[in-house]
């Protein structure tokens, strides 16, 4: 599979199990998960590769939210299950039915063993960024009331953290460290309603972006300036339009690590 669908469909997916759980934890309590309607037996599965990727990283950053660990089939017995709370966001429940079937069917690693066909390609890649643009027209709503900003729907660190914003939480604790002479990278997918181009931007440690680039990747070199028990840095993205959603960008989402000395 092309590597842009194939990321065009994680994104989307990625996207849903973060909005099902900001949602139902809302709505459900902290054990959503129990009531989520998806049967006990999965839930222990579910549970069962997440202590399996615990133990494979040994001490790296595992995923600590227990959806990421559900098959995507999970996701729909979810979403239906309860669709009165997804409703606003993602629309008519048969359409939404319809695109996660032939999502599912195209990400089948064991039905498509061969590169997708051009019009596959094209139709998981409509699907994916249909279901994405519906949730970043839901949150721009809930935030600003207005379709007219553009909005982050991913961002990725080399280390294997990832923010998907939903609501307000828009900040990662990654608990990483850092030393000088670090090298670590940076990649954001944002995405503007009215369909025109964007420009990136970082912030560190609170200042406002000293360089916009067209380019939406980054790379910082961690010095001993950073070295700080709380280090952030920030990720901006705005349109060239005239106006903005916030003081100097339309969207952001903040990284924490402790940057520490180097070693002697």
């Amino acid at each position: 599979m092309n590597p842009d669908i194939t990321q065009s469909l994680k994104n989307a997916e990625n996207t849903l199990r973060d909005f099902i759980a900001t949602i139902l934890q809302n709505q459900l309590g902290n054990d959503w998960e129990d009531k989520c309607g998806v049967s006990p037996d999965r839930i222990g599965h579910w549970r069962e590769r997440k202590e399996v990727e615990r133990k494979r990283q040994k001490g790296g950053a595992v995923e600590e939210r227990l959806i990421y660990y559900a098959d995507f089939y999970d996701l729909p017995i979810i979403l239906k299950k309860h669709w009165n709370h997804f409703a606003d966001a993602l629309g008519d429940w048969k359409t939404m039915e319809i695109y996660l079937n032939e999502l599912g069917t195209l990400r089948d690693p064991d039905a498509h063993r061969r590169e997708l066909l051009p019009h596959q390609k094209q139709l998981a890649a409509g699907i994916a960024g249909e279901i994405r643009n519906r949730l970043i027209r839901y949150r721009s709503k809930l935030e600003t009331n207005d379709d007219c900003f553009p909005r982050i729907e991913c961002a990725r660190d080399s280390l294997g953290h990832q923010i998907i914003p939903v609501g307000m939480r828009n900040t990662s604790i990654t608990g990483s460290i850092l030393r000088p002479g670090d090298i670590i990278e940076f990649v954001v997918t944002a995405n503007d309603p009215m369909g025109e181009d964007l420009i990136y931007g970082f912030a560190l440690s609170g200042r406002t972006p000293e360089k916009w680039q067209d380019s939406n990747e980054f790379q910082i070199t961690i010095t001993e300036a950073y070295i700080a028990k709380n280090w952030f840095i920030e990720l901006c993205v705005m349109s060239k339009r005239d106006y903005h959603a916030q003081s100097y960008c339309d969207d952001k989402v903040s990284f924490g690590y402790t940057v520490l000395p180097a070693k002697k």
